[in-house]
This record gives C-alpha cells, sequence and structure tokens, in this order.
C-alpha cells in the first residue's frame, strides 16, 4: 500500500484517486498475494483487446489479397512512374506468389470495401442497445460473430469465389458495427474526467497494434505456412472467439454490477462520475443532438480522420506490394512499422493531455483542437512528401511513419471527445460519429481502386493528395466549431422538461382542434 500510495503521489502521470493497485478482498483478476487490480483497468485493457482483435479481422484481408490474387501481366516498362523489382527471392518462402484469384483492381478495390457496407449499419443500433442493456454483450457477440465469418473466410472464397467473400465481409463488417458505439457506452460508465484521455486513448489504440500485428504477422505466415494465405483467418478468428471468452468472464457493463469491485474503487468512480452520467437517461434528444456544432465538428474531424486512416490501413500494403514492389515477409513488417509510432504517441499525448487538463495548464477544448490539428496537418503533409519520394521504398516508408506518428495525437484530441460532449448518450453520439465516419471506408478503397489501375506512383499521388485535402478541410471545421465542454441536453432535467414542452403544447393543439 506504502509503495503505491508513493508512487501515486510522486509521479504526477499516474492516477492519484485511489491507487491503480490496492489492497483488499482478492477477485477473479487479483493476485495471490491479496492485491487487486482496479477494475476499470481491466476493462480498458480488455477493451483494448477487443479492437485490437477486431482490426486484425478486419485487416488481415488486405494484406492477404496481395497473394490472393494472381499478378498482374501487363508490360510495366513502357508505364512512367513504375519502381523496378530489385528484390531477390526469399528461398525460405515456402509459398509461391502466383495468387489464385484472377481479380482485377476495381474488384479487389470492391471486395475491400465491402467490409463497410454492413459495418455502418449497425453502429447506430449497437450504441443505442449498448445504453439501454450495457455494452457487454453487444461488443461480445458482435466480436464473436467476426470471428466466425473469419474462420470460414477460406472456405467461403475456396467454394464461392469473389463475390461470396463480398458477402461474408459485410456479415463481418455488421458484426463489428457495435464495437465502437459499445465501448464508447462502456466508457462513459468506467471512466472518470480526469482519466478519460488516458484510458479513452489506451482502449481505441487497439486498432493500431491490432494493424501492427496483423500485418507484420499475416506476413510471417504467408512467407512460412504450408496451407498459404487460408492460415491467416484460422489464426486471427481462432484469437478473437478465446477474446470472447474471456471477455464475459471478466468484464460487466458498470461498476455498480461488478461483484468483485472494490468499496473504495466503486465509492471514487460514483463520485467522479455522478455529475454528468446517469445510469437511466431519458431517451435521446435527437432535435438537440443533431443542431448541436460540436456534434457536427466532430463528424467533420472523424470524416477527414478516417478517409486517411482506412486509405492506409486498407490500401497501405497494395502501395507496397505492387507500387514499391516489397516482398510479402517485408511488407508485412514495413506496413506495420507506421502503426506502431502511431500507438507509441497515442498513449504519450493522452498522458501528456490528462496532466495539462487536471494541472488547469489548457482547457479541455483547446487540447482537443491542438490534438486534432497534429494528426491532421502533420499526417497530410508527410504521405504528399512520402507519394513524391520516388522509388526509394525505405525513405517513402519513413514518410509514412512520421505522418502516422504525428496522427496518434488524434485519440487525445477528436477520438474521446463524444465522452466530453455526452456521457450519457455516449454510445449513441460514438455511432452517429463513427458510423457516418464509416463510409469513408467504403469509398476509399473504390477511388483507390479506379485512380490506380497501372499502380503508377503520379496515380497514387493523386490519391494521397486527396487524402490531404480532405484532412485539411475537416480540421478547419473542428478548430472553429469543436467543444469539449459538455453539452447543455446532456442534462436529464432538461431533457424531461423539453419532453414535458412538448407534450403540453401537443395537448394544446388536440383541445384546440377539438369541436367541443
Amino acid at each position: 500500500m506504502k509503495n503505491a500510495k508513493y508512487l501515486s503521489e510522486n509521479i504526477p502521470l499516474l492516477p492519484k484517486w485511489p491507487e491503480l493497485i490496492e489492497t483488499g478482498q482478492s477477485s477473479a483478476i487479483g493476485l495471490s498475494t491479496g492485491l487487486q487490480i482496479q477494475q476499470r483497468w481491466v476493462f480498458a485493457i480488455m477493451g483494448f483487446f477487443a479492437i485490437f482483435n477486431a482490426y486484425t479481422m478486419r485487416v488481415c484481408l488486405s494484406i492477404t489479397i496481395t497473394e490472393m490474387v494472381i499478378p498482374s501481366d501487363k508490360n510495366e516498362s513502357h508505364l512512367v512512374g513504375t519502381c523496378p523489382n530489385n528484390y531477390i527471392k526469399d528461398p525460405t518462402a515456402v509459398n509461391s506468389t502466383s495468387g489464385t484469384y484472377d481479380w482485377d483492381e476495381s474488384l479487389q478495390g470492391l471486395i475491400l470495401s465491402s467490409f463497410y457496407w454492413g459495418y455502418v449499419l449497425t453502429h447506430l443500433p449497437g450504441g443505442i442497445l449498448a445504453e439501454k442493456f450495457g455494452g457487454k454483450y453487444s461488443l461480445g457477440l458482435g466480436i464473436l460473430s467476426t470471428a466466425i465469418f473469419t474462420l470460414i473466410t477460406p472456405v467461403v472464397v475456396e467454394y464461392g469465389g469473389a463475390y461470396a467473400l463480398i458477402v461474408v465481409r459485410v456479415l463481418m463488417g455488421a458484426g463489428e458495427g457495435t464495437t465502437f458505439p459499445a465501448l464508447n457506452a462502456m466508457l462513459a460508465q468506467w471512466t472518470p474526467p480526469e482519466e478519460r484521455s488516458k484510458i479513452g486513448s489506451l482502449v481505441f489504440a487497439g486498432a493500431l497494434l491490432g494493424t501492427v500485428f496483423t500485418s507484420s504477422v499475416s506476413g510471417v505466415i504467408l512467407h512460412y505456412s504450408t496451407i498459404g494465405w487460408p492460415a491467416v483467418f484460422y489464426v486471427f478468428g481462432s484469437v478473437g472467439i478465446l477474446w470472447f471468452l474471456v471477455w464475459i468472464i471478466v468484464c460487466y457493463n458498470n461498476p455498480s454490477e461488478h461483484p468483485f469491485i472494490s468499496e473504495s474503487e466503486l465509492k471514487y468512480l460514483n463520485e467522479r462520475l455522478s455529475a454528468h452520467t446517469h445510469k437511466k437517461p431519458p431517451p435521446v434528444p435527437w432535435k438537440h443532438v443533431f443542431t448541436s456544432k460540436p456534434l457536427w465538428a466532430l463528424i467533420a474531424a472523424q470524416i477527414g480522420h478516417d478517409w486517411g486512416f482506412f486509405t492506409m490501413v486498407t490500401d497501405l500494403p497494395k502501395y507496397m506490394s505492387s507500387v514499391l514492389k516489397f516482398p510479402i515477409k517485408s511488407n508485412g513488417y514495413l506496413s506495420s512499422l507506421p502503426y506502431l509510432c502511431m500507438w507509441v504517441s497515442s498513449i504519450l499525448s493522452s498522458w501528456m493531455a490528462d496532466w495539462i487538463i487536471t494541472a488547469g495548464h489548457m482547457s479541455r477544448t483547446n487540447i482537443r483542437k491542438i490534438g486534432t490539428t497534429i494528426a491532421s496537418v502533420g499526417p497530410g503533409v508527410f504521405i504528399i512528401a512520402a507519394s513524391y519520394a520516388g522509388c526509394n521504398g525505405y525513405t517513402v516508408v519513413a514518410m509514412f511513419t512520421i505522418g502516422m506518428t504525428l496522427m496518434g495525437t488524434f485519440y487525445p484530441g477528436m477520438k474521446v471527445n463524444a465522452l466530453d460532449l455526452s456521457p450519457n448518450y455516449a454510445g449513441t453520439l460514438m455511432a452517429v460519429v463513427n458510423g457516418i465516419g464509416a463510409f469513408t471506408g467504403i469509398l476509399t478503397p473504390l477511388v483507390v481502386g479506379e485512380l490506380t489501375p497501372d499502380n503508377t506512383n503520379s496515380q497514387w499521388q493523386l490519391v494521397f493528395w486527396i487524402v490531404f485535402v480532405v484532412l485539411v478541410i475537416t480540421n478547419l471545421v473542428f478548430i472553429v466549431y469543436a467543444s469539449g465542454e459538455v453539452e447543455y441536453w446532456n442534462d436529464p432535467e432538461f431533457v424531461i422538461a423539453d419532453q414535458m414542452k412538448k407534450l403540453k403544447k401537443l395537448e394544446g393543439e388536440i383541445v384546440h382542434r377539438s369541436p367541443c
């Protein structure tokens, strides 16, 4: 206890109420010595792995498809901006790179975008269900269904081809669509304002390490596996099912439902969350939500971020393989490096953001605007620089890595902003914001497929200029209209009074129209 208290009091970046590790009755997650880990951090770690697994299953096709398709037999020597293939085939590689399926760039773009068709459909239902019944099963069952569809992907492709794969990817997207809204609803119940940037960034940054893990491990599997690309789907689908089994045992909708939470942590969370977070808030005040300028600013920023991020996540492996001609093993490692650096940046910047806000050095609103601006302008500039680096593959990777590192401030910038605006309706807000942003996941692979038929540098430069313009314009909207303060319509008393006012107005109209 003394050691924990000493660390808490002397290291300002650690939360001070109460200590991360405290003594008390041991829990299901507790250590055999009687030490008990705070349950909000157990939830944060499991939430991190939820998004981690979601992204492994979402992203694995992006690198696997480079080995599934038959390489283009175009004569590239006459194409301006085509990079030479200077890499010698690795004799340790088990699999050839001849591919099996004759899918052109447009069809590949359609396949990669199909995930988001289902993804956008379940955001709003997932958020509403999570607010009403809790996010535990809304999230858990969504990840489980995605894992099952991932496992059966190889069989589906073998017997149904490209269009059967599209159907499976739509269903996978529908399963994952509940992930962010459900987690945001649970974050509102588990995260005090002083730890919002830290815990929120830890959870949401699972997308980055999931992408890192998928890209690097997929490259190794494709390089060495004797069964080829199906092994990728078997590995990540199995891990997703394992996560679900642990999740349903150790995590709960809110602190009050948790059977093993300590009294001190429960008291602390109730005290810190009671002002703006309520267990059963009134129905969503849709009129006020959709007339909120800070919400529309957040939607704009989400569209900009997702346009850039999804372009990179979905199509960077194709760029590495088709344009820079990296072999599959190197492709996996190098495609993952930008996201690893982005993850480190997100964690460090989130802890710094909470410290600055708590110490009173800067308002929450300004922290959100600065973080979002760095995460928009920085990546835009370095992505453009990468596109003009020509065929110098490692220089291109360095530029992408610097740009994506700067994008890490997006998490303490705008990603946790929905929790600022309305803790009571955090699930619904995340559903609206993330759901609208996810439409870019449908568009970007299609845009890339249409603009890069020959995979030349000049064609990809246009793709990256579009990313830059979208990032800058949407960031300007966020700077002008964003807020880090709780919106007035989060207050249940205001919502109830507003509903009563509408009811009285309706009753008055009925009485006025009555013939009696």
